[in-house]
């Protein structure tokens, strides 16, 4: 790609040698809007380039505090707010990886435990590009008078935010959260397996509840007010349909 021919001929041009740095992609959005399957989609295609860039996906879910944290901290009703990640753990990830630092890990999250994965990491040995999905990862530090802060999206080269009219992720959710009931829910390690026996009127009344309390109130508060901040706008409508491309000017 264009990045990793131009630090290539800036080398040989300065005859000098310097550490390859990834390209970096931001992917933002609500839960619920396909934030991961936009990203999976656009791993496999970059993926196909013809050099074949070694592309990593890697997901701010590890990021996270445990949930133990969570409850200590009294903030589990907030997951997935950003004040629920450990932001100065994801810092040190992305600036390793602009460092240049051959070999990078970062947390892995298991959403049927619905907790991170204490012991396992994923590795990235040299990326060439690395897409980097989360909810709120277009989030603006919150800052006193005066003071001046890096931002996770400085780490980015291009930023992508998934968006689609309120009611529609409200819809996608908890359609979901049906779907879920019938497949992952029914595994008894699932944190949600608490779920899987309630009625059809009961766990909607659940999802409602989940989605009024949690999702709805972040999606308003800290995740939509990043839209603008993205190169690129994925607006999508019925079926997961992409109904425009909101491209920034340079």
């Amino acid at each position: 790609m264009k990045s990793q021919e131009l630090h290539r001929d800036t080398n040989t041009f300065l005859q000098q040698q310097t550490k390859k740095v990834p390209f970096i992609i931001g992917i933002a959005g609500s839960v619920a809007v396909g934030k991961s399957t936009t990203a999976r989609i656009l791993h496999n295609l970059i993926a196909q380039w013809p050099n074949q860039p070694r592309v990593e996906l890697v997901t701010t879910d590890g990021f996270l505090y445990p949930n133990e944290k969570l409850e200590e901290l009294g903030i589990m009703t907030k997951k997935g707010f950003p004040e629920s990640f450990d932001v100065a753990y994801l810092f040190r990830f992305l600036s390793n990886l602009k460092s240049g630092q051959e070999t990078v890990q970062a947390p892995l999250y298991s959403h049927m435990k619905y907790n991170v994965l204490e012991h396992e990491q994923q590795t990235l040995h040299q990326p060439d590009v690395v897409i980097v999905e989360g909810i709120n990862v277009l989030q603006p530090p919150k800052l006193e008078k005066n003071q001046t802060k890096t931002f996770i999206s400085d780490f980015f080269d291009y930023a992508m935010y998934i968006d689609a009219e309120e009611e529609m992720i409200e819809h996608w959710y908890k359609h979901r959260f049906q779907l879920l009931r019938q497949t992952a829910f029914q595994n008894a390690e699932s944190y949600f397996n608490k779920y899987a026996d309630l009625s059809d009127e009961e766990a909607s009344e659940v999802a409602d509840r989940i989605w009024k309390q949690t999702n709805r109130v972040n999606l308003l508060e800290n995740i939509l007010p990043t839209k603008n901040r993205a190169d690129l706008i994925l607006r999508k409508g019925e079926g997961h349909a992409v109904e425009a491309i909101h491209v920034r000017k340079l």
